[in-house]
C-alpha cells in the first residue's frame, strides 16, 4: 500500500521507535530518521518531506529551536512535536510556534497514524464526509421544500442552505455542486412564491405569521437595549448577505460571543433607498413619504436617496419616547473610517451609536463596472473571500476589537442582500422607468414571465405612488430585467454580477447579530 507520504522523524532515541516506524511503513509511509535538530535541518535541505515528527528534548538544538529554524526555511512543512513533558509552558511555546500537532510520550502507533491522517489527509477525508452528509441531507431538504413552510421555517431553511453552501465550498465533485445549486435554485423559486403569496398580508396586519422586517427590527431588537448608563453600537454593513456574515463570524468570535444569530426580512424593493430608510425610520417608505416628505427622495428625483437617515432615526426614537444622546456615522472611505475610530473614546460615552459601512455595497457595484473587481469576485466563493479579506484589514475590525476591550454591546446587521443574476427577462417601459435590474417601477410595464412578483397598487405594500398608473415589478430568483434595445450586449454585460432589489432568499433574508464582549 503506497500513499506517497514521506515522514522525517527526529529523535535522539530513534532506535526505540523502530516498531512505530515499521507500523507506518507497512501502511505505505516512507520514514526517514535522524537523531538531532541539526540533522533534521540538513536532511530537509536535501530531501522533500511531507511532515516532520520532532522530539522536544534532543541534544544540541532543542525541539523548539529546531521548529523555529524549520519554519524559517521550510515554512509550509507541518511539524508534530513529541515530548515527555506535560508542562503547560512548553505546550504553549510549541503551539505558539505554529506546529500542527502536539503528542506526549509514550505514544502508540495508532496515535501517530491518527495524527498523520488528520494532517496529511484532512481535506480529502473532510470532503468525502461532507459529500456523504449532503447526499443524506438532500432528501430531507427536498421534503421540507415540499411542505407549506412559514416565515420562521424559511429562515431555518436559508441557514441550512448557507451551511451547505460553505461546507461544499471548494468541493472537487462538479456533479455534487450542480445538484446543490439546482436545489438552491428550486428553494429560491418556492421562496419567491411564498413572498408573493404572503407579503401584502404581512404589511396589512392580516397575517399571524408576520416576521420581523426592516421597519420593525430596531424597535424589537435595539430600542429595549438602550440605557443612559451604557453604550450600544449598531453597525450596519450595507448589502451584507448571510453567507458573507458567516465568513467573517470566526474573526469576530475571537473578541465577542455570538449571543444571537438571527435572520429578518428585508422589505421590498430590497435596495438601499427603500430598505435602509425603512430600517432607520421604523416606517414603510410610503409612510415616510407622507409623514416626513422633506426626508424622502423619490426614484425619479435628483439627490442622495439616503441623505436623511439620521433625521429619520431621530424621529423614530422620539416616537417611542426615547430621548437619549446618540451618534450617527456613515463610512464611505478609509479616511472617514479612521476618524470614526479615533473618536471612539468619546462615542462610547454615548448611549446609542450607529455606524454604517458601505464597503460590501461598493464591492457589488464595482463588480459590475470594474473589470479587475469582476475577476477578483467572479463567483460566490470569491465574493465571500474578498469580503473576508477586506474585513480582516479594515478599520471596522479595529473598532470591534476596541469595543470588545471596553465591554460594549454591539449589534451587526444590514439593509438587504444581493444575488448573482443569470437569467434575463425582457421588459418594456417608458422613459420614466427606473434603471434597477431587479425591480422596475413605472407606467406601462410590459413583460412576459411568471417569475415576476407584480404589485399593481404600490399602496398595497406601502410604497410611494409616483403617478396614477405606476406599478412595481420584482424579478424573482436569479432573474433580471433587460430591455430589448441592445439586448445581447446588455445581458452579457450584467450577467453573473451581484445585484439587489428583487425577491430571493439571498436578498430578503438578512442577518441581525447580537454580540457580547468576551
Amino acid at each position: 500500500m503506497q500513499n506517497n507520504i514521506t515522514i522525517l522523524w527526529a529523535d535522539d532515541e530513534i532506535d526505540l521507535l523502530k516498531p512505530h516506524i515499521l507500523f507506518l511503513e507497512q501502511r505505505g509511509y516512507k520514514v526517514l530518521t535522524v537523531r538531532s535538530g541539526n540533522e533534521a535541518i540538513e536532511e530537509l535541505s536535501n530531501t522533500i518531506a511531507d511532515i516532520v515528527f520532532l522530539d522536544e528534548n534532543m541534544p544540541g538544538l532543542s525541539g523548539l529551536e529546531t521548529v523555529t529554524q524549520i519554519k524559517t526555511r521550510f515554512s509550509t512543512i507541518p511539524i508534530v512535536m513529541i515530548t515527555k513533558s506535560e508542562e503547560e509552558h512548553i505546550m504553549d511555546d510549541a503551539i505558539g510556534s505554529k506546529i500542527s500537532d502536539y503528542l506526549i510520550k509514550p505514544v502508540n502507533p495508532h496515535q501517530i497514524l491518527h495524527c498523520l491522517k488528520k494532517i496529511t489527509e484532512n481535506r480529502k477525508l473532510t470532503t468525502a464526509k461532507i459529500s456523504s452528509d449532503y447526499q443524506q441531507s438532500f432528501r430531507s431538504i427536498s421534503m421540507k421544500l415540499m411542505n407549506n413552510m412559514d416565515a420562521a421555517e424559511w429562515m431555518d431553511m436559508y441557514k441550512e442552505l448557507t451551511f451547505w453552501t460553505m461546507s461544499l465550498e471548494g468541493n472537487d465533485d462538479p456533479g455534487l455542486q450542480e445538484i446543490f445549486y439546482s436545489q438552491k435554485a428550486e428553494a429560491n423559486l418556492l421562496f419567491s412564491k411564498f413572498i408573493s403569496k404572503n407579503y401584502i398580508s404581512w404589511l396589512n396586519g392580516t397575517s399571524k405569521d408576520k416576521p420581523l422586517m426592516s421597519h420593525t427590527i430596531l424597535k424589537e431588537r435595539v430600542f429595549s437595549e438602550i440605557k443612559d448608563t451604557q453604550s450600544v453600537y449598531l453597525i450596519v454593513i450595507d448589502n451584507l448577505r448571510y453567507d458573507q456574515w458567516k465568513s467573517i463570524e470566526p474573526v469576530i468570535s475571537e473578541y465577542f460571543r455570538i449571543e444571537k444569530d438571527e435572520l429578518y426580512y428585508s422589505i421590498l424593493p430590497t435596495s438601499t433607498l427603500y430598505a435602509r430608510n425603512a430600517l432607520f425610520a421604523g416606517l414603510m417608505p410610503g409612510e415616510i413619504a407622507k409623514k416626513y416628505p422633506k426626508y424622502w427622495v423619490d426614484e425619479n428625483e435628483e439627490g442622495n436617496k439616503n441623505e436623511h437617515e439620521h433625521n429619520l432615526l431621530d424621529e423614530n426614537l422620539k416616537r417611542y419616547g426615547i430621548h437619549i444622546k446618540h451618534s450617527y456615522s456613515k463610512v464611505l472611505n478609509m479616511d472617514f473610517a479612521k476618524k470614526v475610530n479615533d473618536n471612539l473614546n468619546n462615542t462610547i460615552k454615548t448611549p446609542l451609536n450607529v455606524v454604517i459601512y458601505n464597503f460590501v455595497d461598493m464591492l457589488s457595484h464595482a463588480h459590475t463596472d470594474v473589470g479587475i473587481v469582476r475577476e477578483l469576485a467572479d463567483n460566490e466563493i470569491s465574493y465571500r473571500s474578498v469580503t473576508l479579506s477586506w474585513f480582516e484589514h479594515s478599520y471596522l475590525l479595529e473598532m470591534l476589537k476596541f469595543l470588545s476591550e471596553k465591554q460594549v454591546r454591539v449589534f451587526i446587521t444590514t439593509d438587504h442582500g444581493s444575488i448573482r443574476i443569470e437569467n434575463p427577462i425582457k421588459i418594456m417601459g417608458d422613459k420614466e422607468t427606473n434603471t434597477n435590474l431587479r425591480y422596475k417601477v413605472g407606467r406601462n410595464l410590459n413583460y412576459n414571465s411568471k417569475d415576476v412578483f407584480t404589485v399593481n397598487n404600490p399602496q398595497d405594500i406601502f410604497l410611494p405612488k409616483l403617478n396614477v398608473s405606476s406599478k412595481y415589478a420584482f424579478a424573482c430568483g436569479n432573474n433580471f430585467f433587460a430591455y430589448p434595445n441592445n439586448y445581447n450586449h446588455y445581458v452579457n454585460y450584467y450577467k453573473n454580477t451581484f445585484q439587489h432589489g428583487g425577491v430571493s432568499i439571498e436578498e430578503v433574508l438578512i442577518p441581525f447579530i447580537t454580540l457580547v464582549p468576551k
